[in-house]
């Protein structure tokens, strides 16, 4: 038995150039929208490790009655944390010390990494 063979078997230069140039395309626009995600994501998690630390400091200063001007060290507000909370946006090998600045009572924590971005929002006037 016989086997033909086409000669026109396969792809050309062509169709190939063309499905490369899509996948090109379909790089360049998931590529910025992922990036933008990641950023928004790191946000948010830096934001909300904010809002933890701030309630570690009212918890720990309401059970050992301190002064509002009183400053936590992280040792006495570690257990009051659910983990190991530093910011996402430093990256591997980051510690708290690094990340954050507990600040006295009256005063917010701040996020040392990107302090603008990443900072709660303010009080609002009742």
């Amino acid at each position: 038995m016989k086997e033909n063979h086409s000669p026109q078997a396969g792809f050309t230069l062509i169709e190939i150039m063309i499905v490369v140039m899509l996948i090109g395309l379909l790089a360049c626009i998931a590529v910025p929208q992922w990036v933008h995600a990641r950023t928004t994501s790191q946000t948010n998690t830096c934001i909300n490790n904010l809002r933890q630390i701030e309630a570690a400091k009212a918890q720990w200063a309401l059970e050992t009655k301190q002064a509002t001007n009183s400053v936590p060290l992280y040792t006495d507000i570690s257990s009051y944390l659910k983990s190991n909370v530093t910011c996402p946006a430093a990256g591997p090998g980051t510690t708290f010390g690094t990340s954050y600045l507990i600040n006295n009572l009256n005063v917010k924590a701040a996020c040392q990494i990107y302090p603008v971005t990443h900072a709660l929002p303010q009080d609002t006037p009742n």
